[in-house]
Order: C-alpha cells, then structure tokens, then sequence
C-alpha cells in the first residue's frame, strides 16, 4: 500500500539527517563483513561483467567492498555531503561512478543492471515508487540486494540501553524510540521477505536471507559518537542530544569500565526479478 505525502515528506526530511555529519557517519557506523559480499557473488552469480546500481550509497562503506570485485558500479546517493565523501573515499576506484540524487527522482537514461544493492538504505525510498522501479530498471533474472544490519544484545551481557533507560527519560520522556534491542535468537527467526520494509508483491522471487554476527566496541565518548550518527538522536533537538549523549558516555565511564560493545547481525537478502 503507497503511503502518504506526508510519510514520503518525512522519509526524505529523517534520511537528509546523515549528510549533516558525513564524516562521523563514515567513521562510526559499522560496514559489513566480507562473508557477506562472497554470499552475494555466490548467489547473484555476481561478476566482473556484471553491472551494479548501488541505492543510496552513503559514504560508500558498502560502494569500496563492491567496487573491488572488479564490476562496474553506479552508486547514486541524495545527500550533497555524503556524495562529497563517497567520491573522496572511491577516488582509487575507476570503475565506479556517483550520481547525486533519490532514487524516485534518478534519471537511469536507459541503462539496465545485473544487481541492485541497497545497504541500510531501502528504507528510506517510497516503497510506491522504489519497489516497481527497481524491478523496472534491472534486466530480466536481475538481482535485488538488501544489505542490513539489525542491532541485537545477548542475555546476560551489560548492555547500553538497559544502563542508560534513567537518563534517556530523564532527558527525552516518553519517547517510544528507547528500549531494549532484540535478543539475536529472536531475530533469527525473521528469515522470510525482506524484512521490516514493505514487501514488493510479485516483482521478485522467493527471498535468500543470510545472516552474520558482527560487534563494534567503543569508550564512552566513541558510543556517544555512534548513536549522534543516528536518524533517532539526530532528529532531538541538539540542546536534547548533546547533554542526553554527554551523560551516557559519563555512564558508560563509570559504570561499564568505559568499555561497550554494540552487537549486530548483518543480514543480506536477496531475490530475483523473473524472466
């Protein structure tokens, strides 16, 4: 079901966020393992050959694993700044070209594409728009690409939030955004589809999803760093998130040796266009 203007409106307003802080963003926010983009050739039969349409590339974290497979990328990004740094981080790749704009509003000029990727960023395009246009602008047999990475805690394990619920209402009350993240058996079991976006109908076949754990670990002020390169603290007002974000890294420093991790499970799902 299309959703409305004002949900397209605050889609594009909450992903215009991260190119506030490109650079942070670039250096906190975690990538994804190399097990992951060997699945990807494994299954999409991904290669030098093929062609690639990277949506909402970013920084290029996910561009520079692409792009030295040797394949010919397209990454197309909306953010003036974050397409700046992805072009500085890519400048050793000549086999990749950044182009600035939404992919609702893109100008593909014809061209067609072996693999579509879209590394935790499909869910800031209008799925009424995102999912017909993917199918539309890959060949037939084509390959669909989420790339994610869904945060996860473990039992037992002193965890972020669960030290800092106190402040986060102390600072932002009620705000439903807070709380614990899943525990990674519970999110194993969400292996059908595509996830927490809008399912695209009948535009692509049966969905493969992989899963691989990965960690980050950061002092107080490094955790503090990650969560300001976030949609939900870099929509708080900054006298909000700065002193919320100074007392959870004062938190982190006295309570957990200033020593936190922040666990993951990268997925990567992917389906085919039919012939």
């Amino acid at each position: 079901m299309a959703d409305d203007p004002g949900m397209r409106l605050e889609r594009r307003d909450l992903g215009r966020v991260f190119n506030e802080v490109p650079e942070l963003y670039d250096r906190v926010r975690p990538g994804y393992p190399d097990e992951l983009f060997a699945d990807l050739v494994s299954v999409t039969g991904l290669a030098e050959t093929s062609s690639v349409l990277e949506v909402g590339c970013g920084t290029g974290q996910a561009t520079r694993s692409l792009a030295a497979l040797g394949c010919p990328v397209t990454a197309v990004e909306p953010g003036t700044h974050m397409a700046a740094l992805a072009c500085g981080r890519l400048a050793g790749f000549r086999n990749v070209n950044v182009e600035r704009s939404t992919f609702e509003d893109w100008d593909d000029r014809g061209r067609r594409f072996d693999v579509l990727v879209a590394a935790s960023s499909w869910h800031w395009v209008d799925p009424s728009i995102g999912w017909r246009r993917a199918h539309d602008v890959l060949r037939p047999r084509g390959w669909m690409a989420l790339l994610g990475n869904v945060v996860i805690r473990r039992p037992g394990e002193p965890e972020v939030y669960a030290e800092t619920a106190d402040l986060h209402e102390r600072f932002c009350p009620g705000n439903p955004g807070w709380g614990h993240p899943p525990l990674e058996e519970d999110v194993r079991t969400t292996d059908e589809g595509w996830g927490l976006v809008d399912d695209p109908g009948g535009l692509f076949g049966p969905t493969i999803v992989r899963w691989y754990p990965t960690v980050q670990w950061f002092n107080g002020d490094g955790f503090a760093d990650l969560l300001r390169s976030t949609s939900l603290y870099r929509r708080l007002d900054h006298d909000v998130r700065e002193p919320l974000l100074d007392a959870v890294a004062e938190r982190i420093r006295t309570r957990m040796g200033d020593r936190a991790s922040r666990r993951y499970l990268s997925v990567l799902r992917v389906g085919q266009r039919p012939g």
